[in-house]
């Protein structure tokens, strides 16, 4: 896949999720906060009032660290297909 294919269909994965209004899994959206982060080269600190949150963020970036930006971008697209793929 092109790169350019992959920032589009990325995009549209992102969209998908911010769209949805319903809560996600705690566990799906860490590994979705680590991906987008990781895809978007965004390296700033969690900023979550809750310690805790903070702490579960950081593992999930620290997971998440030997990742390109394409793999993170393609793990972030594979996660939310799947996620809605087994939702009606």
């Amino acid at each position: 896949m092109g790169s350019n294919e992959l920032d589009i269909e990325f995009q549209d994965a992102v969209d998908i999720v911010n769209a949805h209004t319903e809560p996600f899994p705690a566990d799906t959206l860490l590994k979705l906060y680590a991906y987008y982060k990781k895809a978007t080269n965004d390296y700033g600190r969690p900023k979550s009032k809750k310690e805790i949150i903070n702490a579960f963020k950081t593992n999930a970036l620290f997971q998440a660290k030997s990742l390109t930006e394409d793999e993170a971008k393609q793990n972030y697209i594979d996660l939310v297909n799947n996620y809605f793929l087994y939702r009606e």
